[in-house]
C-alpha cells in the first residue's frame, strides 16, 4: 500500500516472506545519497561536508547517534543529551534529527504515526519490529526478496523502500 506523507514523500509498507534480495531494491537505494558518519573522524568536518553547520548541540547529538549503529527515538536522544549535562530542547533534537535524515546521515523509520526511530546504519537493510517489546532488529538485505514494485502515482517517483516486518513474541495471544 502506498502512503503519501505531508512532506510529499511516498512510503511503501509491505509485509513479505523472507527470501533473497533482488537488484530492484539496490537500484532504489542508489537513488538516495547517504553518507556514513565515521565516529573516529572529525564529526564537525563530516557535517560541514554535507552542508550542515556544526553547532554545539548538533555535535552533541551527532556524537551520541554515530558512536555506534543503533535504532533510537528522538525522546531517547533528548534524555541522553540532557543526562550528559548539556541542555537541548525537544524542538532542537527533532529538528536536528530531521536535518540529519534529509542529508542522508540517518534513516528515519516510521513504525506508525506515533513511533519514529532513527537508524544510524544507513546501509541497505530492513527491520523486524517487535510489537510487544518495541525492539527493532536489522534484517540483512540478503534475507529478503523484493521482485517488483507497483508503478507510483503519476508525478511521483520511488524515493526509498523501508520494509518493516511486525512481529510478536510467540507466547503472546493476539
Amino acid at each position: 500500500m502506498w502512503e503519501a506523507w505531508p512532506s510529499g514523500r511516498i512510503t511503501l509498507n509491505l509485509i513479505l516472506d523472507l527470501g533473497l534480495v533482488s537488484a530492484l531494491y539496490f537500484a532504489i537505494m542508489k537513488l538516495r545519497t547517504r553518507i556514513q558518519i565515521d565516529p573516529e573522524q572529525d564529526i564537525a568536518e563530516q557535517l560541514r561536508s554535507v552542508g550542515i553547520t556544526p553547532t554545539q548541540q548538533r555535535l552533541q547529538i551527532a556524537e551520541l547517534l554515530f558512536s555506534r549503529q543503533q535504532h533510537i527515538s528522538a525522546d531517547q536522544i533528548l534524555a541522553m543529551v540532557n543526562l550528559r549535562g548539556a541542555r537541548a530542547s525537544k524542538a532542537t533534537v527533532y529538528n536536528t534529527l530531521g536535518l540529519f535524515a534529509r542529508k542522508g546521515l540517518l534513516r528515519e523509520l516510521i513504525i506508525d504515526p506515533t513511533k519514529v526511530f532513527y537508524d544510524s546504519n544507513i546501509s541497505p537493510h530492513h527491520h523486524f519490529y517487535n510489537l510487544d517489546s518495541g525492539e527493532l532488529t536489522d534484517i540483512s538485505p540478503q534475507q529478503m526478496e523484493l521482485v517488483s514494485l507497483p508503478e507510483p502515482p503519476d508525478g511521483t517517483r520511488v524515493d526509498d523502500v523501508d520494509i518493516i516486518i511486525r512481529t510478536r513474541h510467540s507466547t503472546t495471544n493476539h
